[in-house]
C-alpha cells in the first residue's frame, strides 16, 4: 500500500475518520486537494465509507429480521409468545438504535446522497437536449450543481 504524500495532513484526516463534510468550504478546499493527490488517504476514506454503509445495511437487515420474527411469533402464537414477542421488539429497538447512531455519527448518508447525485448527473448528461430543456430550472440546478 502506498504512503500518504503529506503525513501531517494524513494524520489530521485519520483523526476525523476521513470526513471533511462538516468543514467550511474554504477550509475543506485544502483537504479536497489532498484527497485528489493522495491515493493512500482516498483509499482509506473509501474503506471508512464502505464500513459505515455496511453497518447501516446490517442494522437495517437485523431490524427487518426482528420485525419478521415478531410477526411469525404473533401469527403462530407459541406457548411463551409474550416473552418471545418482547425479545423480538427489544431486538428491533436495539437494531434501530444502532442504525440511528451510525447514521448520525458518520457521513455515510451524505456519501450515499453524493453517489445518487453523480448518478443523476450522468443520466441528465445522456438525455437528448429537447428533454433536458423541459426539466424545471430548479431540478436542473440540483442535478448539475451549477
Amino acid at each position: 500500500m502506498s504512503e500518504c504524500i503529506d503525513p501531517i495532513v494524513g494524520k489530521i484526516l485519520a483523526g476525523w475518520r476521513y470526513d471533511i463534510s462538516g468543514l467550511a468550504p474554504e477550509m475543506g478546499g485544502d483537504y479536497e486537494e489532498h484527497f485528489a493527490a493522495c491515493e493512500h488517504c482516498r483509499s482509506r476514506q473509501r474503506l471508512h465509507r464502505t464500513i459505515d454503509i455496511a453497518l447501516i445495511a446490517l442494522a437495517s437487515v437485523s431490524a427487518g429480521l426482528f420485525l419478521l420474527a415478531f410477526g411469525v411469533i404473533r401469527h403462530f402464537g407459541p406457548r411463551n409468545a409474550f416473552w418471545l414477542e418482547i425479545a423480538a421488539l427489544i431486538g428491533f429497538a436495539l437494531s434501530a438504535l444502532i442504525w440511528l447512531i451510525v447514521a448520525v455519527a458518520t457521513p455515510a448518508p451524505m456519501a450515499v446522497v453524493d453517489v445518487a447525485r453523480i448518478g443523476a448527473r450522468h443520466v441528465h448528461d445522456r438525455l437528448p437536449a429537447e428533454i433536458r430543456e423541459r426539466l424545471p430550472e430548479e431540478l436542473r440546478l440540483k442535478i448539475t450543481g451549477s
